[in-house]
């Protein structure tokens, strides 16, 4: 990797591993949805010029309904889920649950017939990492809302399935298109809800919160995800997947005072080591084409 795919990799990796922090400073004043509207209509404006620089709108309106299906699946659905469930949970087990997202793309590509081999080496990376996922909800969940966990493995199912709608169903359009017609979708779905139930009075921390979701985790991760995938490729650019958890545990316990569990020393490096091996390129032989072109995942265009 060059120096400048080193740089995007780790401002990246920092990036995508604030989210849960500020998520849960926001959620403290604001509902969900409205969580999610002030995150994304800022952001859905300052992207608009990408769709309409890559002249995708037409293919956008031709393909209205899977852009819609998308824009459900990977925004607009698990993000209102992951703002309600940080109501009642850390944010260091938010981050370290929806870690648990390449784990079950691994398994759900297959199921629904995607090129997706899965050879021993694999096999084992996802039974890791599924006994990292039960270890770290076993110790550090016990006591906490039921609800929120249900959530949160709803975010992680979302997170894994949007891609495959852009590989199976939008792969002639630009990402940076479809991210911000997909944003823009969301924020109008929460704008009613919002309107409904908007507080009062926010104070600053809530402010600085969200615009830093929403202006640093979601518009400049995206330029920068688009730069880096360009750089690196979309296969080598999802290593960034495994390293936003440990991130996202570090300034909980730094900055929110969020204990180190015994949950979390478990379960982090079995979830890390399980992602990295479940989805790491097969190296079957008798196939056309290298590993690493063959098994690339589909591109993950929206930020935790």
């Amino acid at each position: 990797m060059t120096r400048r795919g080193w740089v995007l990799f780790i401002a990246l990796c920092i990036i995508w591993g604030i989210p849960y922090l500020f998520i849960r400073i926001a959620v403290e004043e604001l509902s969900a949805p409205a969580l999610v509207f002030f995150r994304t209509a800022p952001a859905a404006l300052l992207m608009a010029p990408f769709a309409f620089r890559h002249g995708d709108l037409d293919g956008i309106l031709a393909q209205w309904r899977w852009v819609l299906a998308y824009a459900l699946v990977e925004i607009a659905v698990p993000w209102v889920l992951l703002f309600h469930a940080e109501e009642r949970i850390s944010s260091s087990l938010a981050g370290l649950l929806v870690a648990a997202t390449p784990l079950i793309a691994a398994v759900g590509y297959r199921f629904f017939g995607h090129d997706e081999d899965l050879d021993r080496r694999r096999r084992a990376g996802l039974v890791i990492g599924l006994v990292g996922v039960a270890t770290l909800v076993g110790i550090d969940a016990s006591g906490t809302d039921p609800l929120a966990i249900l959530e949160m493995f709803g975010v992680a199912v979302c997170y894994a399935m949007g891609p495959l709608i852009v590989s199976r169903r939008l792969d002639g359009l630009s990402s940076p298109s479809v991210v911000a017609v997909a944003l823009a979708l969301t924020a109008a779905i929460y704008f009613v809800p919002t309107m409904l139930a908007f507080p009062a009075t926010v104070s600053a921390d809530t402010v600085g919160a969200v615009a830093t979701l929403s202006l640093v985790c979601t518009v400049l991760a995206f330029v920068l995800h688009f730069a880096l995938i360009r750089e690196v490729g979309p296969a080598r650019s999802t290593v960034i997947t495994y390293v936003n958890p440990l991130v996202a545990v570090l300034l909980g316990v730094a900055l929110l005072d969020e204990p180190f569990t015994l949950g979390i020393g478990v379960g982090l490096p079995l979830i890390l080591l399980g992602s990295a091996l479940g989805t790491a390129p097969s190296a079957a032989p008798g196939r056309e084409g290298t590993a690493p072109e063959r098994d690339a995942a589909p591109e993950r265009d929206a930020a935790p």
